[in-house]
């Protein structure tokens, strides 16, 4: 649409070389980089950032750098938007801490209405936020690029997991499963806090060799990998309403790679995994009803290639070259 955009975010040790973008990008190296006192630094690094840089507007990515940007929107007079991607204050790790989760409601008490729009990636997160705040929240959901599609034929023996590895994403239920397929590999591609754990219970279970921890993967490499996948995993667990609306990225991704998918008994995932019919929804919360499910799903080849026949199909409309038109009304 023609802006000049700078992208601001955090460089942490582990941070990859990014690859050329066509936008420019500032990453800041932080003193604290967990915990509350990590977002307090993050916002005070954006704020005096923006104190003494130009700009004609700005887009504050979740509730987490609201606050920084409402301040610099008032001083300065500049229209701000605010694109949320989960129902911040309704994640797990907020859920037993409600000194945290008061602060955070106050923050977003206090800066909601600022944004001259504002948009999020489901109809459950916007109707919550809609009716809570009395706003006109838009839905732009995060969609992948159309790309090249592999053919199921020749799919490896490989189960995905692609994502944060945070509290509540049932990566213990995909691990304790493994027990049941030797023959397969469960790749985990993502990075969060609860790695180091993961990776334990995995050399626990004697199965060091057969779970893969990629980290974290440039796009074109978890799309490759993605793409050689029998099924891929959203198998989101626990009350948070977050989860509950939750509308995952990854859930696109599969589809987008042709990957019949699992997903949670959650209504947005449920509408979309069931709507195309590119998957199975998994309703219990043990590994071995997982398993069973799984079993039930690789023991008819005949169902995985019709489950892959409707990605190709939901491929088409579930990307971002449609979904863009949305965006590029909020800012016309």
């Amino acid at each position: 649409m023609g802006f000049d955009v700078t992208v601001l975010c955090r460089k942490q040790k582990s941070s990859a070389d990014l690859d050329l973008r066509r936008y420019k990008v500032k990453r800041f190296s932080l003193l604290i980089n967990k915990g509350f006192l990590f977002y307090a630094c993050f916002n005070l690094r954006v704020f005096f950032y923006l104190l003494f840089h130009n700009c004609e507007a700005l887009l504050s990515n979740d509730l987490d750098t609201l606050l920084a940007n409402t301040l610099i929107s008032k001083l300065k007079k500049k229209k701000l938007y605010y694109d949320t991607h989960e129902l911040f204050t309704e994640v797990p790790e907020l859920q037993h801490s409600p000194h945290k989760k008061k602060i955070w409601l106050w923050i977003e008490r206090h800066c909601i209405h600022r944004p001259v729009a504002t948009y999020t990636v489901c109809e459950s997160i916007a109707k919550h936020y809609n009716e809570k705040y009395n706003l006109d929240m838009k839905v732009v959901r995060n969609l992948p690029i159309s790309k090249e599609m592999q053919t199921y034929e020749n799919r490896e023996k490989i189960l995905l997991y692609q994502g944060a590895l945070n509290m509540g994403r049932g990566l213990e239920l995909l691990i304790g499963m493994m027990k049941h397929f030797p023959e397969y590999h469960l790749y985990i591609a993502g990075k969060g806090y609860m790695e180091v754990a993961l990776k334990k219970m995995a050399s626990d279970m004697q199965m060091n060799d057969r779970i893969i921890f990629t980290g974290n993967l440039r796009f074109d490499d978890l799309h490759a990998l993605t793409s050689k996948a029998k099924i891929g995993f959203s198998i989101e667990q626990g009350e948070s309403l977050n989860y509950r609306y939750a509308l995952p990225n990854k859930i696109f991704d599969y589809i987008q790679a042709g990957t019949p998918v699992v997903c949670s008994n959650f209504p947005e995932m449920r509408a979309v995994v069931e709507g195309y019919a590119v998957g199975e929804i998994f309703t219990a919360h043990d590994a071995d009803s997982l398993a069973q499910l799984v079993k039930n799903m690789l023991g008819n080849e005949e169902k995985l290639f019709e489950y892959h026949k409707n990605c190709i199909a939901a491929s088409k409309i579930l990307n971002w070259e449609n979904e863009q038109k949305i965006l590029q009304e909020i800012y016309a």
